[in-house]
């Protein structure tokens, strides 16, 4: 299961790049605090997968977590690339191609290509012509690009299957961009500097994903009613939560569904005692052209984890805010951030609300009012008093050790 850790009583979160993890059933994850014991922890194990997953219970009896590495969620990117130690690059590199591979980090085909072309040159040296062929990198293309890029059809059928950018992916197109990857200047010219300089190009590179670095957690959302008889179902999703937002990820097609900053959105959980586990996203839309606010229903049992971290966060990032200045300093300010634009229609990286069944409402039958730039109120009326944060991990019972 995906958790993070409190910071009362330890150093700021972001002052390490790196954090232990345990994993088991389904790549459920727990990030541990540094006063977490992970035999004692190792011990609890049965008891949290019973609360936290839905894993059967022979599963449960028979599994056995294990000690990772992982990235600190808490951990900004811009300080990430100011690391120059190689070993620690090395394995901030490893955990990043492990995400994209397995696409946890979903990528348009053009990004799969440049960030396979890097895991090319580290693992098979400087690009010489005639050597590696097209032919050569198929047999290792799991290696370079995720799963579901290198399973295509053939001919006919691949299009008929119509999968767009997912049946198009070629060994040549890799190859391509391996023979465009840039190599070090002459004073990196050293093997250990040259590869540093290709760890952090892929750092760099990942880092134009919005889910970067985030901390992954299981769930389900509603699919949209295909007519009044047959209702829609659910689909599994991920949802990916950061420094700088959440994103819903589907797990099947590897491409957002729904990614909102937390200036863009409120939220809540309902716990098992009240009914199904549920956190919900609130946030503004449209529906046939009239302003509307939309309720999305994520179904977890992570639904307190996921709503726990989400409020750690946003308290972090409004305790890194610089102060406004007074009004009268300046007759001018700056133009406020706006979110990039997306470089390509279609994007993977692109929301898709069309494909989720949201409750849609507005107030009294009127318009809602614009938003303001800042929600600390959610729609269940949670308040965010910085200063006085509650996060903290999740304890199966009052019984196991105390966070």
């Amino acid at each position: 299961m995906d958790g993070t850790e409190g910071s009362a009583g330890h150093p700021g979160p972001a002052e390490r790049s790196h954090r232990s993890s345990v994993s088991s059933v389904g790549a459920r994850e727990v990030q541990l605090k540094p006063k977490h014991q992970p035999y004692k922890l190792g011990r609890q194990w049965p008891e949290l997968l019973l609360r936290f997953t839905d894993a059967p219970g022979d599963d449960v009896a028979t599994d056995e977590p294990s000690l990772q590495f992982r990235r600190n969620v808490f951990f900004p990117k811009r300080r990430e690339l100011q690391i120059h130690d190689e070993e620690v690059l090395r394995l901030l590199y490893e955990e990043a191609k492990g995400n994209v591979l397995a696409a946890r980090y979903p990528c348009d085909v053009e990004d799969c290509e440049a960030l396979g072309a890097l895991v090319c040159r580290v693992q098979l040296g400087p690009f010489q012509p005639g050597q590696p062929t097209a032919c050569t990198l198929r047999e290792k293309l799991g290696s370079f690009l995720p799963a579901h890029l290198c399973k295509r059809g053939h001919g006919l059928f691949a299009a008929l299957w119509g999968r767009g950018a997912k049946a198009g992916t070629s060994e040549q197109g890799l190859l391509n961009a391996y023979r465009k990857v840039q190599e070090a200047v002459s004073g990196d010219s050293e093997r250990e500097a040259s590869l540093r300089t290709h760890y952090r190009a892929y750092l760099t590179k990942c880092h134009e994903l919005p889910y970067y670095g985030c901390a992954f957690f299981h769930g389900e959302v509603d699919k949209p009613a295909q007519s009044f008889v047959h209702r829609g179902g659910r689909k599994p999703v991920t949802v990916a939560i950061s420094l700088e937002g959440v994103h819903v990820i589907d797990n099947r097609e590897k491409h957002v569904l729904l990614g909102l900053r937390f200036q863009e959105l409120s939220w809540d959980h309902t716990s098992p005692e009240e009914e199904e586990s549920v956190l919900w996203l609130e946030f503004d839309g449209n529906n046939e052209g009239t302003p509307v606010n939309k309720l999305l229903k994520i179904y977890s049992k992570q639904a307190e984890l996921m709503s726990s971290l989400i409020e750690y966060c946003i308290e972090l990032n409004q305790a890194s805010e610089p102060a406004a200045p007074p009004e009268s300093a300046s007759s001018s300010s700056p133009p406020p951030t706006q979110r990039p634009q997306l470089r390509r229609q279609g994007s993977v990286v692109c929301s898709r609300i069309q494909h989720l069944s949201t409750i849609d409402y507005v107030e009294e039958g009127e318009q809602i009012k614009p938003v303001k730039p800042k929600r600390t109120t959610s729609f269940f009326s949670r308040q965010l008093s910085l200063g006085q944060g509650s996060y903290s991990i999740v304890q199966p019972t009052e019984s196991l050790e105390q966070s």
